[in-house]
């Protein structure tokens, strides 16, 4: 059978490691992107450059048509959706919460929360055999900021990064008996431009001494953890947390 996934924020950092490394396994890869359409378009030029199959659709996973059309777009071109992984995240600059604006949570809640909930919802319907599909599997990203709350500098972000693995949790269940299987990737410091978009591209130097595996992680390890939870190879693990922290 077909193997279909799709990849929101597909086109840099840890969804672009996801879609190189999906795409060598044999998936038929949608890269979804909001803005940067020439990395996204990158990420596929280089998967067909080597045999494989692969589209860059752009859509805002925060607004509701926007993800019908993305997902619209995956079943007429590459057909039924089998797994998704739900790797868009925001984040704004540090700072603490008595300085934060309500457009910035509005933004940080609607992308990182609402944004994993449309997803994992349209993905449900193709998978779920309660809906005619032959099962799948979603793995919602998270961070370590969820589990340590990320004082003085995201607790938004931290917050809205819980919620998705509340998700993960309360999702697993309800479709476990339809064929898919839903688990939480938690990265720790990993080198990628989001920490740029917070005000501190060299924020990973910074935190490794406190790693106990001394370094920040790379992209592709977190990928290779994403792809193992889609893996027959975890075919008894749902609703897991798998930790990619280098032991922080």
């Amino acid at each position: 059978m077909k193997q279909v996934i799709l990849i929101t924020g597909g086109g840099r950092g840890i969804g672009a490691a996801t879609a190189r490394l999906a795409a060598e396994k044999g998936y038929a890869v949608c890269i979804n992107y909001l803005a940067n359409a020439e990395a996204a378009e990158g990420v596929a030029k280089d998967i067909k450059a080597k045999g494989g199959e692969a589209i860059a659709v752009a859509a805002d996973v925060s607004n509701e048509g926007s993800v019908l059309h993305m997902f619209d777009t995956v079943d007429r071109e590459l057909g039924r959706l089998t797994a998704l992984v739900n790797c868009t995240g925001i984040l704004e600059p540090q700072m603490r919460l008595e300085s934060m604006t309500l457009q910035r949570l509005e933004r940080m809640f609607a992308t990182n929360i609402t944004g994993s909930f449309l997803c994992a919802r349209e993905a449900v319907r193709r998978m779920s055999t309660k809906h005619g599909g032959t099962g799948g599997g979603i793995v919602n990203i998270s961070s370590t900021a969820a589990r340590v709350g990320a004082p003085g500098e995201y607790v938004d972000y931290a917050a809205s990064k819980a919620a998705v693995e509340a998700l993960t949790l309360g999702l697993s269940k309800e479709v476990a008996g339809e064929g898919i299987r839903v688990n939480t990737v938690r990265p720790g410091f990993i080198y990628t431009e989001i920490h740029a978009d917070g005000g501190e591209p060299g924020r990973v130097d910074r935190m490794k001494d406190v790693i106990p595996l001394g370094r920040g992680g790379e992209a592709e390890e977190v990928a290779r953890a994403i792809l193992w939870l889609l893996s027959d190879e975890a075919s008894y693990s749902t609703g897991a947390t798998l930790d990619v922290t280098g032991g922080r």
